[in-house]
């Protein structure tokens, strides 16, 4: 009775060990693949709300006649703007938008890098995600570049 106590003790085991190596490798391979579309994810969602900013530096464009200065120029002219106010969730096509967090990446929390080049025949400006390589627009006076996104 001993040696078929120690046989089942090693069946159960073997059954252990080959349950854990199942879960292992189940891991191994599903957790990279989790990891890249969690990666596709932000980059979606940053890429959605830097498309969001451009669409806002458009409308004060074509309010103004000039882009703002800053991003807190933007914020405050949306803030006090009360038709963006009343129909962001329409002109940034979301719903429940938050406009506090427009000039925010929401890879990192980081505010997105604006840089305004009026010295041109043509203003144009650069909107840059602090945390990748996207970006809208040109820092060169190259018109063919205004509201270009790098991802398009």
């Amino acid at each position: 009775m001993g040696s078929q106590g120690m046989k089942i003790a090693f069946q159960v085991l073997l059954v252990v060990v080959i349950v854990g190596l199942a879960y292992w490798l189940y891991r191994s391979i599903t957790d990279p693949y989790e990891a890249i579309q969690r990666e596709q994810a932000i980059t979606e969602a940053t890429r959605n709300q830097m498309a969001h900013v451009r669409t806002a530096l458009v409308r004060y464009e074509r309010q103004q006649d000039v882009f703002p200065g800053s991003l807190d120029s933007l914020m405050l002219w949306i803030a006090q703007d009360s038709l963006m106010q009343v129909a962001a969730d329409s002109i940034f096509e979301t719903e429940k938008f938050n406009l506090d967090s427009l000039v925010f990446s929401p890879r990192s929390g980081v505010r997105f890098v604006y840089t305004l080049n009026d010295t041109g025949r043509v203003a144009i400006y650069l909107l840059e995600d602090p945390d990748s390589e996207d970006h809208i627009g040109s820092a060169a006076p190259d018109i063919t570049l205004l509201n270009a996104a790098s991802w398009e």
